[in-house]
């Protein structure tokens, strides 16, 4: 019993999968590589089971006849054809996009580095923490420049003193010089007396001179220590929430040079207003504008979508991932596009990777078909009534084509091709609302050709559904590539 239902699983399910079609025959099937004519497969199927029938007797015959019957009303039903999946021609708006990845941020973000290098003594915010500006986020160590405060105002009060000095023989300087250039006039003294108070008066002048640098130096440093006092205690530039910590209290703080930024000690980011910097392909920015709308798509949220508006477009393009750290494929050279989003008072988390839909176009009233409908297929293999078409360009290789069903045959229509949004495809001519071409399944369409003969899949009787096995529910299902999880005929219906 068991080989009898052995052979009639292999001749029935999967030979109505694997038939194909040959132009100016009748439809055939074929198994093993060997076609056979699909009515004399039908015939010898059922000449096989009524002689199993026989052989085995009554109790098998109350198992074999409901399949042998149901074969048998296929066969009147006409039911010779690969079962398709057609959807009717749609008038409706298409939305052209242009999509790229991106990273949420918050609009207003700052990083806190300390100016000066000290060791941290108060952090009074954690992560998580709400802040208002001027409210104090950082304290470091400042006896050190207490110190100097003391010292460097202690050098200006040496400096000042000096100065009084310098000045007072500056000023009996001159009188010498005075005294000497009249004794000089009246012949009383010589030359070189007059020349020695000269020099004295330049010398004291020079040293007051110096006294007085000497004393804007100190008042310079004290100056700078009271600056570098004041970074001692840093207050927030924002109002916004403490987003990252990167320090503990005692830990020594470090400048930034040319060549190192230094360390960031903490982030702060208003939150009420978030943005995503998307990377956009340098071949899709022409299209992008300013006020555009933006659909967003968030991992964390896969079953939500966002709204946003483009609000900046960088006028230099840069290396993908050079900011933001992601990729967006094949083509490293990408545009900065600062889309604002419409969070409608909700709140989300910083970081998160997001897949955005810039919208850069809208078709109105524009007729409609799913995109794996439209099939290229070569000029020089379309019929001659075909070739006419004003939808074939005779220069081209290759012509779009729709099908639809004509008494149980698929034929080809020539079709013109507008915008596509990757579902759904725009036909500017060719077809007429309300049309229905065929869809699917997807590996009837990979052998779809002119003249093959179809069936409807939700057209198809009860028994023509049976007959054909698991075809129908191919023909309703998602049209997908073939996996590897396919399997022979044969190891199917061994099992």
């Amino acid at each position: 019993m068991t080989g009898v239902c052995l052979v009639l699983r292999r001749v029935s399910g999967r030979h109505a999968r694997r038939g194909h079609e040959s132009r100016g025959f009748d439809h055939t099937y074929q198994q093993g590589g060997t076609p056979v004519r699909g009515a004399m497969g039908i015939v010898k199927w059922v000449v096989g089971a009524v002689i199993l029938l026989a052989v085995i007797g009554g109790g098998a015959a109350a198992v074999l006849w409901p399949m042998v019957k149901k074969q048998m009303e296929a066969s009147r039903g006409g039911g010779v054809g690969q079962l398709v999946r057609l959807e009717p021609v749609e008038v409706g708006d298409l939305v052209r996009t242009v999509s790229a990845p991106g990273l949420v941020e918050a609009a207003r973000r700052v990083s806190i580095s300390a100016r000066i290098s000290a060791q941290i003594e108060d952090l009074p915010f954690e992560e998580g923490d709400t802040i208002r500006r001027g409210d104090m986020i950082l304290k470091l160590d400042d006896r050190d420049l207490q110190a100097q405060l003391a010292s460097v105002e202690a050098s200006l009060r040496a400096e000042e003193a000096r100065l009084e000095g310098a000045r007072a023989t500056y000023i009996n300087a001159v009188s010498e010089w005075e005294r000497q250039s009249a004794l000089y006039e009246s012949n009383d003294v010589p030359k070189s007396a007059l020349d020695q108070a000269e020099a004295e008066r330049r010398r004291a002048e020079a040293n007051m001179r110096a006294a007085e640098a000497s004393i804007e130096m100190a008042r310079a440093s004290i100056s700078r220590v009271r600056e570098d006092l004041r970074y001692t205690q840093i207050a927030s530039p924002i109002n916004g929430t403490l987003t990252r910590l990167n320090a503990e209290v005692g830990e020594i703080v470090m400048t930034g040079t040319m060549n190192n930024p230094g360390t960031v000690i903490m982030e702060i980011a208003d939150l009420s207003e978030m943005i995503v910097r998307v990377e956009v392909d340098e071949t899709d920015i022409a299209h992008v504008r300013v006020g555009q709308r933006a659909r967003v798509y968030l991992n964390a949220y896969p079953d939500e979508e966002f709204e946003g508006v483009v609000r900046k477009i960088a006028l230099e393009r840069r290396r993908a991932g050079g900011r933001s750290g992601i990729s967006v494929g094949a083509s490293n050279d990408v545009f900065e596009v600062e889309v604002v989003l419409d969070l409608r008072g909700r709140s989300i988390y910083s970081g998160l990777t997001a897949s955005v839909d810039i919208e850069i176009e809208t078709l109105r009233d524009v007729m409609l078909v799913p995109s794996q409908a439209v099939l290229d297929v070569r000029v020089d293999e379309l019929p001659d009534e075909l070739r006419d078409n004003p939808n074939v360009l005779r220069d081209r290789t290759f012509a779009r084509v729709v099908y639809l069903i004509e008494n149980g045959e698929a034929k080809a229509r020539p079709v013109s091709v507008g915008p596509s949004d990757l579902r759904t495809t725009a036909l500017l001519a060719g077809v007429e609302a309300g049309e229905r071409v065929i869809v699917g399944p997807y590996k009837a369409l990979l052998s779809m050709s002119n003249g093959v003969r179809v069936r409807d899949g939700d057209a198809a009787t009860p028994a023509q559904k049976d007959a054909d096995g698991d075809a129908v529910e191919t023909a309703r299902a998602d049209d997908e590539p073939p996996g590897d999880d396919d399997e022979p005929a044969e190891q199917s219906a061994a099992r």
